[in-house]
């Protein structure tokens, strides 16, 4: 209703007198309020026309306000050729009132003020949120959250290993391999009146592991079965990611076999099912194994071999009292020091050594104790016999112990 519509109601005597002229005081005080809007506010308003060089918006005040050119061309080429007359649009008033009388308004700030107040609110939350990467440098790369410019510094990149050995070149080449990918940032830093805006990709996700190892512990259930991918290796076995947390499959987990490191079996990136051996809420750990998906193997070794057989071995280990050799992935045989020729051998290392390929005859097999017997020198006898192991057992048993301790 503008001036004229409220000076031409009717102002009789009487009660609808006095009725009428609340109703005028409540109107001319709204529109008192509304001629003329406060300097940096944001208002919602309708776009009543639009060219080229303008935009006039009707925010609900006497007059309406314009959207002036070079401010319309500040924003995105994508929204500007989205708007259309009718559309509701939030604007930024830069001046309340010009010479001509004119309320001058900004698209593009009230999207950047939009935009920072969002970012407040997610500093405040304490919310991760994906963004995409604009560009990077030698400090790190370039986010922007709609309008506002934000900075992941390198140290706080997850995605790619920077190593202090790398040059300025060689550092931006592998920041860079992040442009236009999106990654799950946190806000740490917010100074507005300094235009600052500092993410981190390495707190977002370790709060993000942190939150999917809450929710597996919790799921995660013994002899359950899960899919993952092997992410690292050391000397003590490997670790598996079953989805945002990590689980340990122990070097004694990873085959029924004698394995002296994971890489033997494992490679990192390598996707894996692995059974769940146990969950232990308190110390936040998941145990894992690989060989309990397979059946223990000398439970059918007497189904695969037989005394006499010829087989192929590789030689997985030399002690002085003869050398081990494995036949497949899980069963290993020793060689005794007596068995490897019919002349005299001072050591083993003399005629063997570590990775090599052999064909070897089967002359002892104690699926109970665990136990196979091979020999080198009776492949060429076509006549062969099981001998007294008592001895060769008793080193067998003092080496494990041995190594047992060594573990310890």
């Amino acid at each position: 209703m503008d001036e004229q519509e409220i000076m031409a109601l009717p102002l009789e005597g009487g009660e609808a007198s006095d009725q009428s002229a609340d109703v005028l005081s409540e109107l001319l005080e709204q529109e008192s309020t509304r001629i003329i809007p406060e300097r940096s506010e944001i208002l919602e308003g309708v776009i009543v026309s639009l060219t080229p060089s303008e935009a006039i918006v009707d925010i609900g005040c006497k007059s309406e306000g314009i959207v002036p050119a070079r401010d319309l061309e500040r924003l995105s080429p994508e929204y500007r050729r989205s708007l259309q007359v009718g559309d509701r649009v939030f604007v930024y008033v830069l001046r309340p009132q010009d010479a001509e009388g004119n309320i001058i308004l900004s698209l593009s700030r009230a999207q950047l003020e939009a935009d920072w107040r969002k970012a407040a609110e997610l500093f405040e939350s304490g919310e991760s949120f994906e963004a995409e990467v604009a560009s990077a440098n030698r400090g790190g790369l370039i986010v922007h959250l709609g309008q506002v410019r934000g900075f992941v510094p390198a140290s706080q990149v997850w995605s790619v290993r920077l190593s202090q050995s790398m040059d300025e070149e060689e550092r931006i080449a592998a920041l860079s391999q992040l442009v236009g990918q999106k990654l799950l940032l946190k806000i740490i830093e917010l100074d507005r009146r300094r235009n600052r805006l500092i993410l981190s990709e390495r707190v977002a996700v370790r709060e993000w592991r942190q939150a999917q190892k809450d929710r597996l512990l919790e799921e995660l259930q013994e002899g359950e079965i899960r899919h993952g991918v092997v992410s690292s290796l050391c000397a003590f076995g490997a670790f598996v990611d079953l989805g945002g947390a990590d689980g340990l499959v122990h070097l004694s987990e990873l085959s029924w076999g004698r394995v002296n490191h994971p890489s033997e079996v494992l490679e990192v990136g390598q996707e894996v099912d692995v059974y769940v051996l146990g969950v232990d809420k308190e110390k936040r750990r998941i145990a894992l194994s690989l060989k309990r998906l397979k059946p223990e193997p000398w439970s059918t070794i007497e189904e695969r071999y037989q005394v006499g057989q010829l087989v192929t071995g590789v030689i997985t280990k030399i002690t002085d009292f003869g050398a081990f050799a494995r036949l497949d992935e899980d069963i290993e045989g020793l060689i005794h020091i007596s068995e490897l020729s019919d002349e005299h051998v001072g050591h083993p290392s003399e005629i063997l050594q570590e990775g090599q390929e052999l064909t070897l005859r089967v002359i002892r097999l104690d699926p109970a104790r665990q136990r196979l017997g091979l020999s080198l020198k009776r492949v060429e006898d076509d006549q062969y016999f099981e001998d007294d192991w008592q001895e060769a057992d008793q080193l067998v048993n003092l080496e494990d112990s041995a190594e047992d301790t060594e573990e310890t």
